[in-house]
């Protein structure tokens, strides 16, 4: 199999949030600061912005990020409010790697492939966690980078074109069953399911396998790149 690169789902892939902040904490912490903020109307203005506006104007930071939220529900909240409202989702949104993460992105330079993580989310919100290993991808793509969310086949495209690869030389792994393995079946490249615990029953019908650990995937890898037909 002539494999030459293997793109990276981000969450629930290679980092996960420890600590998650839910939204009706977040609706609570406004509601008492005086603010008519509730928890679907939050969770809609948040998704927006991570779909819509990310993509268009690429937000730097938690504050921006967070402003956009708000402004999208109307609310304009005081300095002090913002700075504390910052602070909470920079101490309990922060991504954290699973402990497979980097020795499979190593594995997969090893094994003289490209590498690239495919991502909506803004590059703020992980870049600290992936630094210590950001040297071993060749390609990041986010929202900003193509303009649109992940589920527009143009992220995986472009992410293809800027490694220099066509789609069947590509594995995409991810855990997303939309994004990380239907489009990028659809494009022609391989696709690996991961299912960290084991939570479904069997493969699913559009991943050529699945995998439960990011080692067990990068295996997997290696051993199609041994065989010298493709899958079956």
């Amino acid at each position: 199999m002539n494999l030459k690169a293997v793109l990276f789902d981000l969450y629930g892939t290679l980092a996960y949030v420890r600590d998650p902040i839910g939204s009706e904490e977040i609706s609570a912490f406004l509601l008492a600061h005086g603010y008519g903020v509730y928890p679907q109307s939050l969770d809609a203005a948040s998704h927006y912005v991570g779909m819509i506006d990310y993509p268009k104007h690429g937000y730097d930071s938690w504050k921006t990020y967070l402003k956009q939220v708000l402004f999208r529900l109307d609310i304009e909240v005081n300095v002090k409010t913002l700075e504390e409202l910052t602070m909470i989702y920079q101490q309990r949104r922060t991504l954290t790697l699973f402990s497979d993460a980097v020795p499979a992105v190593r594995k997969a330079k090893e094994l003289s492939l490209r590498t690239a993580i495919v991502t909506t989310i803004a590059r703020f919100c992980f870049y600290p966690a992936i630094k210590p290993f950001q040297q071993y991808f060749d390609v990041i793509t986010t929202g900003y980078e193509v303009g649109c969310e992940k589920s527009n086949p143009k992220m995986h495209k472009q992410t293809l074109e800027r490694l220099e690869v066509k789609p069947s030389q590509a594995v995409m792994i991810g855990d997303e069953l939309l994004v990380d393995i239907r489009i990028p079946k659809k494009l022609g490249m391989y696709t690996i399911f991961l299912d960290r615990g084991n939570k479904t029953s069997g493969k699913p019908s559009e991943a050529d396998v699945k995998a439960t650990t990011l080692t067990e995937a990068l295996n997997i890898v290696e051993n199609w790149i041994e065989e010298i037909s493709p899958i079956g």
